[in-house]
């Protein structure tokens, strides 16, 4: 199994944007979360800065909108440059549409659950997707601890996953570091977005290639991992 790590440029220093890319120019991508101080209590960055942001790296983007009526904004994350946009399920008011759209300009689409929603209601929108974001702590703020009762929902997610055949990358996001990424790769998860983990540690590409290495070797002898 290829893990893939994803650092969060929250963790980062966000004057110095562009080297703080070039730091984990080792990583799978990088991840923006977008806030809007409404579906999350917390304001971070836009458009502008995504567009940005493409121009600086050659690590493509991963950007995940904790923002209210994603139908209108997400097609502008696409046209910015991001290579993969993220909404979550429950500020979407047509997600099967937004997915398509998503798609059609060129990106992944991915759909986030808060720790509350469960996956189940969304079963059969899983074909349209690229990705499925189980958060594994409240979406709003970085450096939260990792949630562990969501193990099981990550679990179930994998399940299917593999229920209906698909290539889905299963990403998590919070909390994820050298102590809890192991768990999380055995419950399901292949993409792995890490902030304070990466961008916290002496030397962030090294953690990059750490936490893909922890990931990997944990995912090897996990029964899901069969054939995967």
């Amino acid at each position: 199994m290829r893990a893939q790590i994803n650092p969060s440029i929250l963790s980062a220093d966000f004057a110095r944007l562009a080297e703080e890319a070039e730091a984990v120019s080792g990583a799978d991508w990088l991840h923006v979360d977008v806030m809007d101080n409404h579906f999350v209590p917390n304001l971070t960055l836009g458009v502008p800065v995504v567009e940005s942001l493409r121009k600086a790296t050659g690590t493509p983007l991963d950007c995940h909108l904790m923002i209210e009526d994603p139908d209108r904004w997400a097609p502008q994350y696409v046209e910015a440059g991001a290579g993969s946009v993220t909404f979550h399920a429950e500020a979407a008011a047509a997600p099967v549409k937004l997915a398509r759209e998503i798609r059609a300009k060129g990106a992944r689409a991915a759909m986030a659950l808060r720790p509350a929603t469960p996956i189940e209601p969304y079963e059969d929108l899983l074909p349209e997707l690229d990705m499925l974001l189980v958060m594994t702590v409240e979406p709003g703020f970085g450096g939260q601890s990792f949630l562990d009762i969501m193990l099981p929902k990550i679990r179930r997610t994998r399940q299917l996953i593999a229920k209906h055949g698909l290539d889905l990358w299963l990403q998590v996001d919070g909390g994820v570091s050298q102590s809890t990424i192991e768990r999380c790769a055995e419950a399901g998860a292949d993409v792995f977005v890490a902030g304070s983990a990466v961008y916290g540690a002496g030397d962030p590409a090294e953690a990059v290639r750490g936490l893909r290495a922890q990931a990997e070797s944990a995912a090897a002898s996990a029964p899901w991992a069969c054939g995967h």
